[in-house]
Parts: C-alpha cells; sequence; structure tokens
C-alpha cells in the first residue's frame, strides 16, 4: 500500500490537528456544563464521524472502550433513520446490542449539513450515573437480561430539525433516577455536538467543502497507512491465549475462559475468540461492540504514536463467536461488561504483543469496579433528596520490560477518567470517606514489579432507605504476572471491617442494605509483576520497604532480600547480604514444587497460620473463596496451569 496524499503536507497536518482540537472544544464543552459528579470527572469521549459514519478523530482523553464503539452508534442512526435525517436532527442511543458498550453510555448524535447534504456526524457519549432499573446506579448483580439494568434506547430522534421533542425526553428520564441531572447532561451533550458542528463549519468556510471532505479521507488513509507499515515490520504468526472472568453463579466453582488468539500476516492483524465461554448469568458479559473495541484497544497500547480513527480498524480484523461470554446477544445483560470481558480481552492482547513487541511488554494490569450507594440524604439542607455515591479506584498497572508498573492510575479501561476527588464525593453525598491509601504488598512481584494498587474506606452519615452494589472481578483470577512474575492480590467489598459482624461482600453484589454508621473498604489491585522476582535488584527492593509498597515480610517471602528495620521513622534499614543469598537459594531450589503441592496439605498450613493468604496466591497457585474461606478446587487447577505458562516456564 502507497500513501499518495491528495492534499499539500502543509494544510494536511493543519487540518488533522484542527480535527482533533474540534473533538477536543466537544469535550471542554461538557466539562463546564455537564450536571453528573461521574460525566465531570472524565467518564465521557467525543468524536466526529463522516457521512457514512466512520470515525474521523478522537479528541486527547476520550476513553479507549467509547472511541472504539462510537463509529457502530453512528451506523445504526444511519441504518434506522436513512433518508430521514434533516438538519437541527439530533438522536440518541445506548444499545449495547446494536453496537454500544452498557446501558449507561448514552451517545448524542447529531448531523452535519452543507448545501444540503450531511458531511459528518458529531457525537458525544457520556456515562449517566443512573439508567433506571431495580438497583440505583443500573448495575445488578442478579439481572439475567436488559429489563432490570435500564432503559434500553435505540436510534431515537430528540430533536427533530431544531425542535426539542420534550414528550420523548421526558418519557425516558421518568424511568431514571434523578431525572434532572439526566436532563442536564443530555443537554450539555447536545451543546456539545453543536460546537462541534460550528468549528466544522468554520473549517468548511476556510478551506472549502471539498478541501474537507478530501481531509476526512485522508485522515483515516493515513492512519490505515501508518499502521500496516509497522505491521509489515513484525514477523508472521500466530499467538495464543487464555484470560479469565471470576465465575459463573449457576455455575459454582470455576474460572470463565476468554481465548484470544492472534494473527499478524504481512500488513494486516486476525483476532480470534473462539473458544471462548458461552454467555454466562451474570452482567459481566460483552455485546460485540465492546468486545470489538477491547482488540482495538489492546492493540493500539502498542501503537502510541498512531491516532485512533476507523482506519485503525481497516488493519484490524475481530471474529466474536455468538452467544458467547464476549457476543452475548439480546436480551442477555452485558451492563458490566467493562469489569468482566472488556479488560480480559485487553489484557489478554497486552500478552500476546508483549511476545512480538517485548520492547513495549507490559503485565496484566488491575481490574475496573464500581461502587455504587444510592438512597435518601438525610443531612441538613439537603431536603431528603436522592444521592448517587458513584465510585471508581485507581489502582496498579502491569509490570513493564524495563521499569515498574504505574502505581495507582486508573484502569486500562479509560485512561482518560479522572480518579474522583474524595471532596467533591463527600459534598454531593452524605458518604464520608475514612481512608484513600497506597496498600502495601498489593503490587505483583517481578524483577519489575507491578503498580500499587489503594484501599479506600468509607462511613455512611445521614442516610435512609440506602443500598450498595459493586461490579468489579478478579476475587478469583488474580491479576497476573508475565516473563516469570507473580500475581498481585485479590478484590473484594469488606462491609464493617473493624466490627464483629464485618462480612465479605465479594466483587459482584446488588442492593445490599445499609444503615447510619455502616462503615466499608475496598482494595484495588496492583499490577502483574513482570520477570522473576529473584533478579530484581535488592537496592531496588529495599526502596519499596522505606517506601511502604513492600512489608519486610513480604520482601523476604517474594524477593528473598531480607531486611532488618532500624529506624522506620527515620527510614532506616539494612539489607542483611548473606541471609539474602541463602534465601534466594532456598526458593530458588523450591519454588518449581511448591505449585505442585498437595492443596490440601496446604490449606491445613493455611487454616494453622503457617502460611497466609498471599502464599496461598503467590507460591502455591490457589485459590480460595474468601467469604467462605474455602478452597475452590477447580479453579485452583485452572489457575496453577495458567501460573505454569505465565511464571514458571520463564523461571531459570
Amino acid at each position: 500500500m502507497v500513501h499518495q496524499s491528495k492534499l499539500d503536507p502543509v494544510t494536511f497536518e493543519v487540518l488533522k490537528n484542527g480535527f482533533i482540537n474540534l473533538v477536543d472544544q466537544m469535550a471542554e464543552q461538557i466539562l463546564r456544563t455537564c450536571y453528573s459528579f461521574v460525566i465531570f470527572n472524565r467518564d465521557f469521549s467525543c468524536a466526529m464521524c463522516d457521512a457514512e459514519g466512520n470515525t474521523i478523530m478522537q479528541g486527547t482523553q476520550d476513553i479507549s472502550v467509547h472511541v472504539g464503539t462510537l463509529h457502530l452508534t453512528a451506523k445504526a442512526v444511519i441504518e434506522d433513520f436513512d433518508d430521514d435525517i434533516h438538519p437541527g436532527d439530533v438522536f440518541l442511543v445506548n444499545d449495547p446490542y446494536r453496537g454500544g458498550t452498557h446501558f449507561n453510555d448514552v451517545r448524542v448524535i447529531r448531523p452535519v449539513f452543507y448545501n444540503g447534504k450531511i458531511i459528518a456526524y458529531m457525537q458525544a457519549n457520556g456515562h449517566w450515573a443512573d439508567m433506571g432499573g431495580s438497583t440505583p446506579g443500573s448495575f445488578d448483580v442478579n439481572s439475567k437480561d436488559h429489563y432490570g439494568e435500564g432503559v434500553r434506547i435505540p436510534p431515537v430522534r430528540i430533536w427533530s430539525k431544531g425542535v426539542y421533542l420534550k414528550d420523548v425526553a421526558n418519557l425516558l428520564v421518568s424511568n431514571m433516577r434523578i431525572p434532572e441531572e439526566r436532563l442536564g447532561d443530555l443537554r450539555s451533550q447536545a451543546v456539545a455536538t453543536q460546537v462541534g458542528e460550528n468549528q466544522l463549519l468554520q473549517l468548511v468556510e476556510k478551506y472549502g467543502i471539498n478541501t474537507i471532505l478530501t481531509a476526512f479521507d485522508e485522515v483515516q488513509d493515513y492512519v490505515e497507512y501508518m499502521t500496516r507499515e509497522k505491521v509489515k515490520k513484525l514477523p508472521n504468526g500466530t499467538w495464543e491465549t487464555t484470560d479469565f472472568i471470576d465465575m459463573d453463579p449457576e455455575l459454582g466453582d470455576g474460572l470463565i475462559p476468554i481465548k484470544v488468539k492472534m494473527t499478524v500476516k504481512d500488513d494486516e492483524i486476525f483476532y480470534d475468540l473462539s473458544g471462548s465461554h458461552p454467555y454466562i448469568s451474570i452482567f459481566l458479559n460483552s455485546g460485540f461492540g465492546a468486545a470489538l473495541s477491547a482488540t482495538y484497544a489492546g492493540t493500539k497500547t502498542f501503537f502510541p504514536d498512531i491516532p485512533l480513527n476507523s482506519g485503525f480498524y481497516r488493519v484490524v480484523s475481530t471474529y466474536l463467536p455468538e452467544n458467547s461470554v464476549v457476543n452475548a446477544p439480546w436480551p442477555i445483560a452485558v451492563t458490566g461488561f467493562c469489569s468482566g470481558a472488556y479488560e480480559k480481552i485487553m489484557n489478554a492482547c497486552f500478552e500476546l504483543w508483549s511476545n512480538i513487541m517485548p520492547e513495549r511488554a507490559i503485565a496484566c494490569s488491575f481490574n475496573l469496579e464500581y461502587l455504587l450507594v444510592g438512597g435518601n440524604d438525610k443531612r441538613e439542607g439537603y431536603n431528603n433528596q436522592y444521592f448517587m455515591w458513584y465510585d471508581w479506584m485507581p489502582g496498579g498497572h502491569g509490570g513493564r520490560i524495563d521499569r515498574d508498573g504505574a502505581n495507582a492510575l486508573t484502569a486500562v479501561f479509560g485512561l482518560g477518567m479522572m480518579i474522583q476527588p474524595s471532596e467533591g464525593q463527600e459534598r454531593l453525598s452524605p458518604v464520608l470517606t475514612t481512608k484513600l491509601e497506597i496498600l502495601t504488598d498489593s503490587a505483583g512481584p517481578g524483577q519489575y514489579r507491578g503498580g500499587c494498587g489503594v484501599e479506600k474506606g468509607g462511613v455512611l452519615q445521614n442516610i435512609e432507605n440506602t443500598v450498595m452494589s459493586y461490579c468489579c472481578d478478579r476475587s478469583r483470577s488474580v491479576t497476573w504476572g508475565i516473563f516469570g512474575g507473580l500475581p498481585s492480590i485479590p478484590h473484594g467489598v469488606w462491609l464493617n471491617p473493624d466490627k464483629e459482624d464485618k462480612q465479605f461482600l465479594g466483587t459482584v453484589f446488588s442492593n445490599v442494605k445499609l444503615k447510619n454508621g455502616d462503615m466499608f473498604t475496598r482494595p484495588s489491585a496492583g499490577g502483574g509483576g513482570l520477570g522473576d522476582p529473584l533478579k530484581r535488584d535488592v537496592y531496588d527492593v529495599l526502596e519499596d520497604v522505606i517506601d511502604e509498597y513492600v512489608s519486610i515480610e513480604r520482601a523476604e517471602k517474594d524477593y528473598g532480600v531480607v531486611i532488618k528495620e532500624i529506624d522506620r521513622d527515620l527510614d532506616q534499614f539494612e539489607i542483611d547480604f548473606k541471609a539474602t543469598e541463602e534465601t534466594r537459594k532456598y526458593i530458588r531450589n523450591h519454588r518449581k514444587h511448591w505449585l505442585e503441592e498437595d492443596i490440601d496439605a496446604v490449606y491445613d498450613m493455611y487454616l494453622n497460620g503457617e502460611v497466609d493468604h498471599l502464599d496461598l496466591i503467590r507460591r502455591y497457585g490457589i485459590v480460595i473463596d474468601l467469604s467462605t474461606n474455602t478452597v475452590l478446587r477447580k479453579s485452583t487447577a485452572q489457575n496453577r496451569e495458567m501460573m505454569r505458562k505465565r511464571t514458571l516456564a520463564h523461571w531459570d
């Protein structure tokens, strides 16, 4: 393929960057006018699409899962309305079975006309904090189909020839909690698309319609050309791996496999997810659009210098088996896809590309999670109004080929998202943050350790009729390492952890009733380690102990580095080099056998306090159910097999 531009280089660069600026201007409009705290913290994305719905350009801080699906929802509008689209029309769609993600991601789509013809579509997608359904926040673990998850919006007209269809809007938001907030976000997104329209028409007036339409094609061809040129330099071949969702509640013990096979042939990339598990009885399934986006995002991570638009999509093909956990049909529940199938596909892609492009290698990153609390706010002056506390956590990214993973970063699902400020949350809801700190020993050990996760706690005050729900994963399929690296820690929420009636609620639950004074805490995992932990520089381990990223105990158990504390307040510690040499030799001689140890014998040691939970995970590969403290034998067998390939096979 030869890229021959029809535009001179200066005009091409000016317009390419002008399109990016146009989309960023849409984003700035949303930030300044949105109503919900969720969207204000950048759980939104924008894009400009051409007349066929193909993505021309995204913004600089857009979320990967959104951008990879916006062209699909633009095409859905075109398909449904065809020649019945007029100047001043604006459409809504959130349908995950038509290429969207989940019901909370509501797309506002505006056609742009010039001289009576559609030349583009402006699209603003925002995560609405509630879409109705049986649970505040619309994340109901118990929903087997979409009817319990909220309002499904196929392509629908919300402005007709410039006239706001108030009755349609009211019909929709009347089925949602805090409807005035939903209407505020709708207006914000609609005006953002208008900003995009105005910006584009200014460019048309300055450069002419033919130049702009040519630039639409050129920027997509340019991305396709750049991508193909890079792929051509890679070796042809096929690579495959498997990641897991924790479970299907109706099936009991057993990790749910997501199999990803990638083939590079000449200048094209093919993904085949055949062999992935059938769709499950919980909302962690993915629709086809989100799963497709996961392969785009997982690939794009290894080509960071290439812009993202539909030109990139021409190079990447994906087969998603029907009726599977990665392509669930209507009406199977998919709202939790982001914590379920999506990031498993992304991390599997990371592992595959790490083998092809080891200079960019990265281990598994922590799992996206959402904690939702909804009820009546009884604080003075809040008039018993309904509140939504909608929180996501930062966590650790995987260790990299020449450095540690990033600490306390937003999930790979959407790196453009912000970490929500506790002060803002406390002003808007009766939930007081009691703890938010880096969590010691949360990072997966490796020659380059994973980034650290965090722990966040809170207490509920002045509440009534309040419930909590949680959407997460990796309490059993713990964030894994590669090239000899070790796993991090499991996720899960504890209710009243410091009281006698403490309860482990797990990683997926809905509508847990809360009362005044209830406290909760949850960790986010660190990233998986990369490389043999015994090859980590002893002074790097010492620095981790000083920084409280790693405890003295785990420094010895995971890295074989024996450290003595002299004065913690003065950061004075000392490495025992002789003991370290002996400990590392002992671990090196025994560690390959630990993964083969009898499960019952190890479990007895755990019950007797001879080994702890992290020993079970990192040394013995044993998976337990934290709510019952019992061994999950099938999950353990699957986990051990995974560790043999990703970890043991790379040890000397």
